[in-house]
């Protein structure tokens, strides 16, 4: 598409461009970076490689080590204009597996977190399985072991869109088991999921057209006072940005925009 931006890749904060060198937008309380870029390759397809063959008899070791610390999950929300499309306090729930199979219904999103990993998303389709993309294919496997020790919970009230009916949501998703590599049309396993449930193309890689507007807002909420907001051409590339927040965690999101805009932003938790 003539129109479309290239795409780059940058590393942190320090790499990308703002409209004032302090990073902040007078008519607005808190600091704003516009950004036409995504900041790394996601995503969990390439981080969790030892979920290539979903062995039972290894998944424990590595999420006992880092269990999920939701103290350090970053509180966000995105705005298409002026509307609210996806909002997420901190504290949800989690589950472990065996939990939350007695909670699912078919069409349910689910997302399973650990410390330092990406989020990693799927479609419940019933009979205890899922449905999700994985190292660049969409697979159909148990939710206990796509879980592969980590809490899980539904998500389905996080994205602000109206939900399809749960039989189209499955069938979405059932449609598109086997499909790989260049047969794909989304980025990452949210990507995939959100659009199981919701149907939307903005989903899909090169579903909206960037055409230099920057329409997207990524409001990150480190206390009621303290916010900074990122501004996307695309759902794409805010969701790209928010899931590598997600991966790094609160506390390392912080330092990146105090180091980068040489701005208070408190990294003592008590302190929030």
């Amino acid at each position: 598409m003539g129109n479309q931006v290239e795409k780059l890749t940058h590393l942190n904060y320090a790499e990308v461009p703002t409209s004032d060198p302090n990073g902040f937008d007078p008519d607005d309380e808190g600091p704003r970076i516009g950004v036409s870029y995504i900041f790394s390759n996601d995503d969990d397809d390439d981080q969790d490689d030892h979920l290539d063959h979903f062995s039972s008899d290894s998944h424990t070791v590595n999420h006992e080590e880092k269990p999920f610390d939701p103290q350090d999950e970053l509180e966000c929300a995105i705005y298409y204009r002026e509307e609210s499309v996806y909002e997420r306090s901190s504290g949800a729930a989690t589950h472990s597996a065996e939990s939350l199979l007695n909670k699912c219904r078919p069409g349910d999103l689910l997302e399973f977190v650990a410390t330092g990993q990406y989020p990693h998303w799927a479609v419940y389709v019933g009979d205890f399985q899922v449905v999700h993309l994985h190292r660049a294919e969409i697979k159909n496997n148990f939710l206990a072991d796509v879980s592969q020790g980590k809490k899980g919970r539904i998500v389905n009230g996080l994205y602000r869109y109206r939900a399809l009916p749960p039989e189209v949501i499955v069938r979405n998703a059932l449609d598109h088991v086997g499909s790989r590599d260049q047969e794909l049309y989304w980025r990452n396993s949210e990507c995939f999921a959100a659009w199981c449930r919701f149907g939307k193309r903005e989903f899909k890689i090169g579903g909206e057209i960037r055409i230099g507007k920057q329409p997207y807002r990524l409001k990150l909420l480190f206390s009621e006072k303290k916010n900074h907001v990122l501004e996307f051409q695309s759902l794409e590339d805010v969701i790209m940005e928010k899931r590598r927040n997600d991966q790094i965690g609160k506390d390392a999101v912080m330092q990146e925009l105090a180091n980068h805009l040489n701005v208070f932003l408190p990294t003592d938790r008590n302190s929030l």
